[in-house]
């Protein structure tokens, strides 16, 4: 089973690794684009006014796109530490135990404007870039990652749990990935999207996956490794589920 989690715009900064070398990142056939957009990006932050406005950021930001400079030089952490937000303090990483987080290790991975796709122990430098960028040098991003990206993501091996947000989902598909949907239910079982508390659902989602004794191959085990932990998820279609929250 792999999970597959957003990212956040907001990283975690510095680090204890050394600078990005793409040839240890996971999916290596990605490293062409990788390396196109770390370019990009460091040459726009030359030009800190046009990365602003790239990067639909406030002259408050500008440290994001000194980060962008540093791409190449600067320290790296694994993903999971990089990554930072509500979802990624729901997951609670820094939590796991040995035992589970070798587990989360093996299960997680996270969508990337910047990377396409990072395993949990890639280590990657802080950057800015979104799914919805739009770069001078390439424009928007979904022609770009899609030809390789599509690929990549069909080629993965087992369940494949799509946690994504909207504007990475559209990156590239994944054929027969399990979608979550996150709802609440009122009086009458009327169901609508929950959009202040997703990501933190999510990320509670992704923990009980990530430390489960048992690694489930079908929607069903899914369903039951999810409920058996108690939290409430339905099936809607064959690969739609719903989190029906409180």
């Amino acid at each position: 089973m792999l999970v597959l989690l957003p990212p956040s715009e907001t990283k975690a900064i510095g680090g204890d690794g050394p600078p990005l070398h793409l040839d240890e990142l996971s999916f290596p056939e990605l490293n062409p684009i990788r390396r196109k957009l770390a370019d990009a990006l460091a040459d726009l932050a030359a030009d800190v006014p046009a990365s602003l406005a790239a990067l639909e950021l406030s002259a408050r930001q500008e440290d994001e796109v000194a980060r962008n400079a540093e791409l190449w030089s600067s320290p790296t952490l694994p993903a999971l530490e990089r990554y930072t937000g509500v979802l990624y303090d729901a997951l609670a990483i820094g939590s796991f135990r040995k035992a589970a987080l070798a587990k989360a290790q093996a299960r997680l991975a996270v969508a990337s404007a910047l990377f396409g796709i990072v395993r949990a122990t890639d280590r990657i430098p802080a950057y800015r870039l979104s799914g919805g960028s739009v770069l001078p040098a390439f424009g928007g991003l979904r022609g770009l990652w899609r030809p390789a990206l599509e690929p990549v993501l069909a080629g993965l091996d087992g369940l494949v749990v799509d946690l994504r947000s909207g504007a990475y989902a559209t990156l590239a598909r994944v054929p027969d990935a399990v979608t979550v949907r996150v709802v609440t239910e009122n009086a009458a079982g009327q169901r609508k999207t929950v959009s202040h508390f997703n990501k933190a659902y999510k990320g509670k989602l992704a923990s009980v996956l990530a430390r489960s004794p048992r690694e489930p191959s079908t929607v069903e085990g899914l369903l039951g490794v999810v409920s058996r932990a108690g939290m409430r998820v339905e099936r809607v279609g064959d690969t739609a589920l719903e989190l029906v929250t409180e």
